[in-house]
């Protein structure tokens, strides 16, 4: 896949925990609601409905603010692989005011690790730096972080 610095954000990590766990925290709604946004913010609903088209929606509470995210999977490799965007909700409604397109890739590492990488693609150069001054990299470093903690506690 080839990147377009001028639209998205990447980084990759490499992560203890193995991918199948990993998978399974990032489709499993319950598992989502304890890693998915920086502590001490929250997740407080998070519906999945694992397919092509399938609904990912989530809410969050940032500082007494709930925030509800509505989105569709457009790609899914199992333990490979996770697209998804809020160009559009369930039933492909497009979205007034699409943010981005995340893409989560899942790689077996040594030792039985993981090598995570996360994608954020976004439709203009204003989105992208947005999201980057918005702090991409702290706040989904700091996601990757609580999701490798988390699955190493399961």
């Amino acid at each position: 896949m080839k990147l377009d610095p001028k639209t998205d954000l990447s980084f990759t990590r490499s992560l203890k925990a193995p991918r199948p766990l990993l998978w399974e925290c990032w489709t499993t709604p319950e598992h989502v609601m304890q890693f998915f946004v920086p502590k001490p913010h929250k997740v407080t609903r998070c519906e999945i409905d694992l397919r092509v088209g399938g609904k990912f929606n989530t809410s969050f509470e940032f500082d007494g603010q709930e925030m509800d995210n509505q989105g569709v999977y457009l790609e899914i490799q199992n333990q490979q692989k996770l697209v998804f965007t809020d160009a559009y909700s369930e039933g492909w409604k497009p979205a007034p005011d699409p943010f981005m397109t995340a893409i989560i890739l899942f790689e077996d590492a040594p030792a039985g690790g993981t090598t995570y990488t996360a994608i954020a693609r976004h439709r203009s150069t204003e989105a992208r730096k947005t999201h980057e001054d918005m702090g991409f990299f702290d706040g989904w470093g700091t996601v990757v972080d609580q999701l490798e903690t988390y699955a190493l506690s399961l």
